[in-house]
């Protein structure tokens, strides 16, 4: 049969198609497709703001207040909505056109920046209550608007390039976390924060247009009008669900595993005014070095999208993750350490792009908006416990101490997963489609 267009329906997918990239360079097969440009490119145009309005925001809380207290209560009233909304948020791209819902909370996340450009006009620079409204709202429109558009991208590109389609839109966001906030400190010099707030709702303006010539993009047996109760019910039913998928719970259990124990941005203020003191940029550096690392891996992701065996690969890619924290734990210069830390980078990356397509492909298509809240809650809130871990450690047993205890406790129990769940490390991406039908059958049965 001739492939048909997902956005040009009877329309022939454009052909011939050339062969499939075979190297290292970063796997660009799935842009070939139009429908997931539109995806894509919705990604793109908003990283950027987005990143920028993290940096603008708690900048303009600390302008404010004077208080750096203040500026960490900022991050709590920022993860509360994404937590609930992220789950509530699965739940409903699972009961709707997640066409639809894109659009509908890509428009309201630009009508929320252009609030916040507004109030930042405002005589006295804003306000302190009405910054965190907004805050708020945008960490919520955030937290629906992910799990739709991940969901979509195997019934959009197919499961053969699901994971070049992540590697594509993780690559993207890497190089967002960096050029963002160097960009918005540019911006900031200026002295008017509304530019910022501005680019951001001109992103996410530019989404909506693209993401309007997608076709609607139902779930699996989902037809008429979203129903509020449904979908409230439909958490539920997630964890449910997930608790009689041995392999996608573990793809979450590993990340916390990972972050818990040795996410390590809390100590590198102390560091910089220690160790690395000698270094006047030494903070800018440890905060850049993940990123850096991420953005080389995506680049020369191209080997990612082809494996198959893609349980051991996350297994190993978050053993590398914690070699490398133990590398930076004991790091005495900052070269080394911002060397560890891009190693740790590379490991995330590999992992996220074939944990997030374990999720895409292994999940029956009404589950996955479900999944993605799940995985956007865990993306979101393991750092943070990770945050409070190694301040709690470097504060009774030093820096250095938390940094390769956590690294050796990850490498421990990426071992005891792999014998203790045997059908996590043997799960291969060919048999996703059945692991998903047989899901399909016990919900069904049940």
């Amino acid at each position: 049969m001739t492939p048909v267009d997902p956005v040009e329906p009877g329309g022939p997918v454009e052909e011939p198609q050339p062969p499939r990239r075979r190297g290292w360079a970063l796997d660009t097969t799935p842009l070939r497709n139009r429908a997931f440009r539109r995806v894509f490119g919705g990604v793109a145009v908003t990283m950027l703001g987005q990143q920028m309005t993290l940096v603008a925001v708690p900048y303009q809380v600390y302008e404010l207040t004077g208080s750096s207290l203040m500026v960490g209560l900022t991050s709590v009233v920022a993860l509360v909505p994404l937590v609930v909304f992220g789950l509530l948020g699965g739940a409903i791209a699972d009961a709707m056109d997640r066409r639809r819902l894109m659009i509908i909370t890509s428009v309201g996340a630009a009508v929320t920046s252009a609030l916040l450009a507004v109030q930042a006009l405002l005589p006295g620079d804003g306000h302190l209550s009405v910054l965190w409204l907004l805050a708020a709202a945008v960490s919520a429109f955030a937290a629906v608007n992910q799990p739709a558009r991940s969901a979509v991208i195997p019934a959009i590109v197919g499961p053969d390039d699901v994971a070049a389609a992540n590697a594509l839109a993780m690559t993207v966001r890497s190089a967002g976390v960096i050029v963002g906030p160097l960009l918005a400190g540019l911006l900031i010099g200026l002295g008017d924060l509304s530019i910022l707030y501005t680019v951001d709702a001109i992103g996410f303006l530019l989404a909506v247009l693209l993401l309007r010539g997608l076709p609607p993009l139902p779930p699996a047996g989902v037809s008429g009008p979203l129903r509020p109760g449904a979908a409230v019910r439909g958490v539920g039913e997630g964890f449910s669900f997930l608790r009689t998928q041995p392999v996608l719970l573990m793809t979450f259990v590993v990340d916390v595993i990972a972050m818990l124990f040795a996410w390590p941005q809390a100590v590198f203020p102390e560091l910089s005014q220690t160790t690395y003191a000698g270094n006047a940029n030494s903070l800018g550096w440890l905060f850049a070095g993940v990123s850096i690392g991420s953005l080389l891996m995506g680049l020369t992701s191209g080997w990612v999208s082809r494996v198959d065996r893609q349980g051991a690969v996350v297994l190993a890619a978050i053993a590398v993750w914690g070699v490398a924290i133990i590398g930076f734990g004991l790091a005495s210069t900052l070269w080394v350490a911002v060397l560890c830390l891009a190693v740790a980078g590379a490991g995330d990356m590999v992992s996220a792009v074939l944990r997030s397509s374990m999720l895409q492909t292994a999940a029956p298509d009404e589950m996955r908006g479900r999944m993605q809240g799940v995985f956007i809650v865990v993306v979101a809130g393991g750092p943070r416990l990770g945050d409070l871990r190694a301040g709690v450690m470097a504060s009774s047993v030093g820096v250095s101490a938390a940094m390769w205890s956590g690294g050796i406790v990850i490498v421990v129990a990426m071992a005891v997963v792999a014998v203790a769940v045997p059908s996590f490390w043997l799960f291969r991406a060919s048999q996703a489609d059945d692991l998903a039908d047989a899901a399909r059958k016990r919900m069904s049965a049940g």
